[in-house]
């Protein structure tokens, strides 16, 4: 993913820590009734900070508070490091928007949120069961499943190249029409292997990272899970000498070879400069590259296109990037708090940061993907129709390491256990080998 601003390391801990750092929004008012301050992510896509920052303020306005938003970068992991760092100290901002399984990693220090929670699914209807998967937790929301950052990361490719070097029509096959019925019931992973080939040979590689970042563990899990290989049952057994894992990694053991040679040291920065540069045919990715191809490289953004993931043995695996808004324990404003967090969740709200963004940021709500940023942004026109959820493309939201239990699937996640197996294939290691490897690291995070 693009780096939309830079947090230092040393200015990242000294208001993790005290929460001292200057605001980047700031309202005050005559008779303000309280005060609030809020840790964004800070977005990859341009523009994607200012709605918000907007956003916020007319919130402030509105109900005569104090807003301090400040918007941290997941470059260099900063954004975690800041999370750390507050519930270390027990003081910093009073929400903080949670990437992934980090309201697992704190969840005996995040307020119940079940009573905003009931309020937006009373409106707009229950939210995916990967958020729910992730955020739910002993039965209480531990935070608010949100849309700005939330992100799909299938595939993104350059519409010529798989067409004239790899026989993909991606438009044809995925066309940006609700009336159409996908021509892609031969899009499989034995296909996705043979395109992978070809791009290879014309120096178009797929870049496909296999480090231990997120883009790299989220779509790693997305083929463990089209094919049925569950390295941690729900039960919590490990299963990484199952037949279905053995299956898998035999499948990954030719993908790896077609990768970029640096997959392992591959960043979430990594498939977008790729993407941007005009080195690769293939990504998987939320529509970030593209926007900011837009922008920098509009010949490689007219020709992209965002479509489902293939299909395995169990059928089409989408990763989600999954944030949520949570609200420290010890926050001193919770009530203010709750109140930001549902005003920012509201269908107005969330569309038009949605618009801004490009479409970028999916709604955690079902009810909530039929606005038409997807049918109309561009170019081309389309080109990320098929990035939310659709019902006529058959595939799933999915968390890597589910249906493992989430108290142990974080840690296999946050060590990149899956893409650290087949960088381990791509090294030359047997399917055996990293079984067994896979098998001791896996029991002793059950232990």
């Amino acid at each position: 993913m693009i780096e939309a601003k830079k947090v230092s390391r040393r200015r990242t801990m000294k208001f993790a820590a005290a929460s001292a750092v200057l605001p980047l929004v700031h309202i005050r008012t005559g008779r303000a009734a309280g005060k609030v301050s809020v840790a964004f992510w800070d977005h990859w896509v341009p523009d994607g900070n200012e709605i918000m920052k907007k956003q916020c303020a007319a919130f402030g306005a509105a109900h005569q508070v104090d807003v301090q938003a400040d918007f941290v970068t997941s470059v260099g992991a900063k954004n975690l490091l800041t999370i750390a760092a507050e519930a270390q100290a027990k003081t910093g901002h009073d929400i903080q928007q949670f990437p992934g399984w980090e309201v697992q990693n704190h969840a005996d220090q995040c307020e119940p949120v079940d009573d905003v929670m009931k309020g937006l699914m009373d409106q707009y209807g229950p939210v995916t069961p990967a958020s729910r998967y992730l955020f739910n937790i002993k039965g209480h929301w531990l935070s608010v499943p949100c849309s700005a950052g939330n992100q799909n990361k299938g595939p993104c490719g350059r519409i010529s190249v798989l067409k004239d070097v790899a026989g993909l029509d991606v438009v044809k096959m995925y066309p940006p029409s609700a009336n159409a019925t996908p021509d892609a019931d031969d899009w499989t992973y034995d296909r996705f292997l043979k395109a992978a080939e070809a791009c290879k040979k014309a120096n178009m590689t797929f870049a496909i990272g296999l480090g231990t970042t997120a883009d790299s563990v989220d779509t790693a899990g997305a083929m463990f899970a089209a094919f049925g290989a569950e390295l941690i049952g729900a039960n919590g057994d490990v299963n990484a000498r199952s037949d279905a894992v053995r299956e898998v990694l035999e499948y990954a053991q030719q993908l790896v070879k077609q990768l970029p040679a640096d997959a392992v040291s591959f960043d979430d920065a990594s498939n977008n400069r790729a993407l941007i540069s005009g080195k690769s045919a293939l990504i998987w990715n939320p529509p970030s590259a593209w926007a900011v191809a837009k922008r920098d490289a509009p010949n490689v953004a007219a020709d992209c296109w965002t479509f489902p993931a293939p299909k395995g043995p169990k059928g089409r695996f989408l990763p989600l990037g999954a944030f949520s808004w949570g609200i420290w324990n010890f926050s001193p404003n919770k009530s203010v708090a709750k109140e930001l967090i549902a005003f920012l969740s509201q269908r107005e709200n969330v569309e038009a940061r949605c618009n801004v963004t490009q479409g970028y940021d999916v709604p955690p709500f079902a009810s909530m993907t039929d606005f038409k940023v997807w049918d109309e942004v561009g170019p081309p026109r389309g080109t990320v129709y098929h990035y939310p959820v659709r019902a006529a493309d058959r595939q799933e939201n999915w968390i890597a390491m589910a249906p493992a239990p989430p108290e142990i699937a974080v840690q296999a996640y946050n060590r990149g256990t899956m893409p650290t197996m087949l960088a381990k294939l791509q090294s030359g290691q047997s399917i055996k080998q990293v079984q067994d490897w896979a098998q001791d690291e896996l029991e002793g995070f059950t232990r």
